[in-house]
């Protein structure tokens, strides 16, 4: 798709992983712990098109018990913790990298949307917020 040059896909996720416009680098794309703003207020780029949706929960929820599981056996096998211990340590960490990792994953997408032009980021250009205001 001829269209689709121009916009990379790594440092787009990156950017969004960072919280940060998958356009400009710049502005912040959260308004709260996971409120996509409408639009960048760098650039303008706008944003309300994202949708992220469950995928973010998913990735997260693969993600932990995929790290927690092997480090919840290895320590078992080498420590031989109480269970009481390990259900409320492995249950604070679960709980914690969940946390962690769910804003930076949704970002993430949100840029993989963007550099692909998913979902109505597409070919049109955004107008910069200072040419608006003059």
């Amino acid at each position: 798709m001829p269209h689709a040059a121009g916009r990379p896909l790594k440092p787009a996720m990156l950017r969004g992983a960072l919280g940060r416009c998958p356009a400009c680098g710049q502005g912040r794309m959260f308004g709260g712990y996971l409120k996509v703003l409408p639009s960048c207020r760098n650039c303008g780029e706008e944003l309300h098109h994202q949708r992220a949706d469950d995928g973010p929960a998913y990735l997260t929820i693969l993600l932990v018990s995929h790290l927690g599981a092997p480090l919840l056996l290895a320590i078992f096998m080498l420590y031989r913790p109480s269970a009481m211990s390990m259900l409320i340590s492995f249950s604070l960490g679960a709980i914690i990298l969940s946390l962690l990792l769910l804003p930076r994953i949704k970002g993430g997408f949100i840029g993989f949307q963007w550099a692909r032009r998913m979902h109505g980021f597409g070919d049109e250009p955004h107008t910069p917020i200072e040419a608006q205001t003059s």
